[in-house]
């Protein structure tokens, strides 16, 4: 079963948060696919993957780069996974198709978008009843994420 995790952005967008988080997914070993709702978020992400600090980049490919299989991370907005990653993110609306083959998916949900809110709720729903764990993380004033509630399967 997959562990499903809700990132709830309300202090800090998304831009800020996401860099972060796939330098971690990489210190860890996990390779990463970051699936977007449109090819302009995807080129946005892109860019500034390789800009997020003055002293560092995270290493990246997507379908205008070619050679999936060689990419640690993975842009797009298909639900394919080309570089076997075992971890997917879902950016800008991006909800996921399914569960298969991955052991942890990352949804960053924009906490001004209601709409948004309500597809997350449905996500949370529906992964909690297929059987996997769910959490939901929220930041504190200091801007630590905090496990705000989980659901264990």
């Amino acid at each position: 079963m997959a562990e499903v995790l809700f990132y709830h952005l309300e202090r800090q967008p998304l831009d800020k948060v996401l860099p972060h988080l796939l330098v971690r997914s990489r210190q860890r070993g996990w390779r990463v696919v970051v699936q977007g709702d449109s090819e302009e978020r995807v080129e946005a992400l892109s860019s500034q993957l390789w800009t997020f600090t003055d002293d560092s980049f995270i290493a990246h490919g997507t379908s205008r780069d070619g050679r999936a299989e060689l990419q640690p991370v993975w842009l797009t907005t298909s639900s394919d996974n080309p570089n076997a990653a075992t971890v997917r993110f879902f950016v800008g609306g991006a909800m996921p198709a399914g569960y298969d083959g991955l052991t942890r998916l990352v949804l960053m949900i924009d906490g001004g978008d209601s709409e948004a809110v309500a597809r997350a709720r449905a996500v949370w729903k529906e992964a909690s009843a297929l059987g996997h764990s769910v959490s939901y993380w929220q930041q504190d004033e200091q801007g630590r994420w905090q496990n705000r509630a989980s659901e264990r399967s």
